[in-house]
């Protein structure tokens, strides 16, 4: 969870809840901050009791902390099921180590396993099996050290993110890069601030739009298209879904909300591309119930994956634009009925006996 005091920003050690949830739920830990976004994966209090009550509109829900106790706690439970949103804290495996320790003890849980976790937090592993598989994805380079850093082989202007983060962490509107000296800038905040590797990728100059994908198999369905809208952004601000776009520029008090059209304005053509690439990506990198992805097109108007979001965010105010409850309500599903679709294709997907509630 969230922590509520700004101190959190400055340095300090805060204690940080996150959740997954069970017929159940859980998660968080210990550590000190980073950078000013260093908790921007994780749920508000808001959001987690949000979870809570839209799962027990048809089951019985059972918090659980994602921490050192959770293992013993869920064997105590023996929970039918869990929900889980628990993102981790440490390490480019932290989405992975809650559902590690569910098939560990053999219990069912909604979304994708560890290793599919793991390599979509890994953002160049992803987009190698994208690459293989011929999903369009744009050119990149790693760079694990500053003695690394060269001339892009792709040019410029170029992208530079952290490698293993999510919500928009370390991708500011400084990230977009038109010079080596920008580059190596850029690069080098990333190094020394999250301690990573730092993705460096072709900047796409093009249109962005994220889908949200919910169910498996030839069940999967995708959710009305959402496009973001840079045109709305500062003037002057790179066009890109920064940290500052999403976390700074957009909130509650002043909210940026016709920055996102849902569903999108987009022909047939694009719509069909669009959905055509994120199926084949939902599958080529075996993602299961649920995944946000996000997509921008190429200087030839070609959708290009971003990153896959197989834990997408599920803020549950509407004011607050996270896009997966958004694209679910242009689908008719309320935030209630969402939640419980996604613990639905788990269900079906595990062959746990009837769906409660359906």
């Amino acid at each position: 969870m969230k922590p509520e005091s700004s101190d959190d920003n400055n340095g300090d050690e805060a204690e940080k809840r996150q959740s997954t949830f069970s017929n159940t739920i859980t998660a968080a830990a210990l550590q000190p901050t980073r950078a000013n976004d260093t908790y921007a994966e994780w749920d508000s209090e808001a959001t987690i009791l949000a979870v809570q009550a839209a799962l027990a509109t048809r089951h019985r829900v059972t918090m659980v902390e994602a921490d050192e106790d959770a293992c013993q706690t869920l064997l105590h439970i023996q929970p039918d099921i869990v929900f889980n949103i628990a993102e981790g804290l440490r390490g480019p495996s932290r989405e992975a180590q809650m559902p590690a320790m569910f098939e560990m003890l053999d219990i069912p849980y909604t979304g994708s396993d560890p290793l599919t976790l793991g390599i979509c937090l890994d953002k160049s592993r992803a987009k190698e099996i994208l690459s293989h598989h011929c999903v369009p994805t744009a050119p990149f380079a790693i760079v694990r050290s500053e003695l690394d850093i060269k001339t892009i082989a792709f040019g410029f202007p170029a992208i530079v993110k952290p490698l293993h983060e999510g919500s928009s962490k370390g991708v500011l509107d400084s990230s977009v890069v038109r010079s080596n000296d920008e580059l190596i800038v850029e690069v080098r905040r990333v190094l020394e601030v999250y301690h990573q590797p730092a993705l460096i990728e072709k900047f796409l100059p093009g249109r962005e739009f994220t889908v949200a994908l919910l169910g498996n198999g030839a069940g999967v369905r995708v959710l009305p298209i959402i496009e973001v809208r840079f045109d709305l952004l500062p003037r002057g601000a790179n066009p890109i879904y920064s940290y500052e776009a999403k976390w700074v520029w957009d909130t509650l008090e002043h909210p940026m909300g016709e920055m996102y059209t849902c569903p999108a304005k987009i022909d047939e053509k694009l719509r069909s591309q669009i959905e055509k690439t994120c199926r084949k990506a939902f599958s080529v990198l075996n993602c299961r119930d649920w995944c946000r992805i996000d997509l921008r097109l190429d200087e030839e108007g070609v959708p290009n994956i971003i990153e896959l979001n197989p834990l997408p965010g599920i803020l549950p105010n509407p004011n607050d634009h996270s896009a997966f409850p958004m694209a679910a309500r242009a689908a008719g599903l309320d935030y209630t009925a969402m939640l419980n679709e996604v613990l639905n294709a788990a269900i079906e997907r595990v062959g746990l006996p009837g769906k409660v509630g359906r």
